[in-house]
């Protein structure tokens, strides 16, 4: 039991009343304690409510990736492709942080995003052969076009084992696990 007569310190960690407080702790380990999947289930941006992280797309084909949250920050790269998937990973009022399939992480203004789910065929891979979009989600399924490392699709729908894709008039499917824009397992509809 506390001394009554000695002072409590004050710290900004216990701004929250303390039955606040203690939620807070109890879900943040339980969050942790939970797989990643579950984890990018349950986290909630403070500022949009919708799941950190997440895949979305660039609205525009100029859109200037910055060192920080504001107009002020130095720009560290200018994207030049619409449609191109990026991961969200952190919010700031109308800022969004986000990572590119290279890695790259900065700041882009929340309007030049778009919810629109595309994603990379295998960026990760360089000089292998193209990879066939099937007819139905089968491995041996009928091919209906082959599609290169680095290419985007669009993407409709994901069991968690395979994604529904369209690109240049062709609609077929490609393996999930080729395709970065979507996480392992996740279900798309």
């Amino acid at each position: 039991m506390a001394n009554p007569t000695r002072p409590i310190p004050s710290c900004s960690c216990l701004a929250l009343p303390r039955s606040r407080a203690l939620a807070a702790f109890i879900a943040a380990a339980l969050l942790l304690a939970g797989g990643g999947a579950a984890r990018a289930q349950q986290a909630r941006g403070p500022v949009s409510g919708l799941p950190l992280p997440r895949y979305v797309s660039l609205k525009s084909d100029h859109v200037n990736l910055r060192e920080g949250p504001s107009k002020d920050h130095a720009t560290k790269w200018i994207y030049q492709r619409a449609g191109l998937p990026v991961e969200v990973t952190a919010e700031f009022d109308t800022w969004r942080r986000i990572r590119d399939s290279e890695g790259a992480e900065g700041w882009v203004f929340h309007s030049l995003l778009s919810g629109k789910r595309t994603a990379l065929v295998a960026p990760w891979k360089k000089d292998v052969p193209p990879f066939p979009l099937r007819a139905d989600p089968e491995k041996d399924a009928r091919p209906v076009a082959n599609i290169a490392p680095g290419v985007i699709v669009n993407v409709k729908s994901c069991d968690g084992k395979w994604c529904r894709v369209k690109i240049d008039g062709y609609d077929g499917y490609l393996v999930q696990a080729a395709l970065w824009g979507v996480y392992p397992g996740e279900k798309v509809e």
